[in-house]
């Protein structure tokens, strides 16, 4: 498929991950907003940072899917990942669109203009009918998020590598897409 492009939007970055980022990105996964909103372990340090991101990595090499790093364009300041993912897992929608911020970067409306960048790219470069976002039901600012970018509700789903706690899948169709006018 070929390794993780670059993006522009009007203040973001969407990069590849770089061995540099590992102090940035595991702080943000440290956070205790972070560690709530997707239920990671109090532990989590910087040999799982490294491997989630060598995972996005490793994932844009293999399916042209995964997550950029996220970089405020005026500053050179890490402010989380956001994009797509695509697992090996049977009971997966298919092609996800996430984001996570560093807590110090909410409320600026990042992960809705990364989201929307990365809608835009799934869209271009992949021959899919549909998208989706996997979100806790108790994440409320992801659904926000979700909306904004012109996702629905679509169904409620417990996945074998998350037993406790169900998403709820959001989706958003090509066809949807391409009669609205979304965020940018």
């Amino acid at each position: 498929m070929g390794s993780c492009p670059t993006l522009e939007t009007e203040r973001l970055l969407l990069r590849p991950f770089r061995e540099d980022d590992i102090d940035a990105y595991t702080a943000m996964l440290q956070s205790p907003e972070v560690r709530r909103s997707l239920y990671l372990p109090d532990d989590i340090g910087r040999d799982q940072a490294f491997q989630q991101m060598s995972q996005w990595l490793g994932q844009w090499e293999l399916r042209g899917t995964g997550q950029w790093a996220l970089e405020e364009k005026a500053t050179g300041t890490f402010v989380g990942r956001a994009g797509s993912f695509r697992p090996e897992r049977a009971d997966w929608p298919g092609i996800e669109l996430g984001w996570c911020l560093d807590p110090r970067q909410f409320g600026k409306g990042y992960a809705t203009e990364a989201g929307a960048a990365a809608r835009e790219y799934v869209f271009a470069h992949h021959a899919v009918d549909e998208i989706y976002s996997c979100i806790l039901h108790e994440n409320t600012a992801s659904q926000a998020v979700a909306r904004r970018l012109g996702f629905t509700e679509w169904e409620d789903r417990t996945f074998k590598s998350f037993p406790t706690k169900p998403h709820m899948i959001w989706r958003l169709t090509r066809t949807d897409y391409d009669r609205a006018a979304f965020v940018q």
